[in-house]
């Protein structure tokens, strides 16, 4: 599946953006009466070119004691910024966030312009239907009978243990 056909690309609301030189102090008001936990700052022709999460607040400015007011968004932003296309495979990149621990993900255009942007929340929307769907495909190709033969199974063998408890409980 690509990013473009899941429905929170297209219903998602427009990406909170900010100049380098902008102070974290208005991207945290910004940011708080939004809800946002990411805000992406971008060049003036809306290239993406850095990050600012919840965690770079936390590290690189409540940790240093930087002042909100006079520090820029440049001193603070993560700047090995990840981007993917529209078109890319979502269960690739979800991989890829897990494994290099990132959550937002921006999404660009062809010519590296700023589209929207993906929570890694996004993409897990996707997967527990998808990976319950697919572990009911795997079941009946794997045993070529209906899944529900194995829901009465599981459900005898409850009823053994139960009864076997109870009785243990007894004596």
């Amino acid at each position: 599946m690509k990013i473009k056909d899941r429905p929170e690309f297209s219903r998602k609301s427009q990406v909170l953006t900010f100049l380098p030189h902008e102070s974290v102090f208005t991207a945290v008001q910004v940011m708080s009466e939004k809800n946002y936990g990411s805000a992406v700052i971008i060049s003036p022709d809306r290239r993406p070119i850095g990050i600012v999460t919840e965690r770079d607040l936390m590290r690189r400015l409540l940790n240093q004691e930087r002042d909100p007011k006079t520090t820029a968004l440049a001193d603070i932003m993560t700047t090995d910024l990840k981007v993917a296309r529209a078109d890319d495979n979502l269960l690739d990149w979800l991989r890829q966030m897990s494994n290099d621990r990132f959550r937002h993900l921006p999404i660009v255009d062809e010519d590296g312009i700023l589209v929207g942007i993906m929570s890694q929340g996004d993409f897990v929307s996707y997967t527990w239907p998808q990976l319950l769907g697919r572990l009911g495909e795997q079941t009946r190709a794997t045993f070529n009978i209906n899944p529900s033969i194995f829901t009465a199974i599981g459900c005898l063998i409850l009823v053994i243990l139960t009864a076997g408890f109870t009785i243990l409980v007894r004596r």
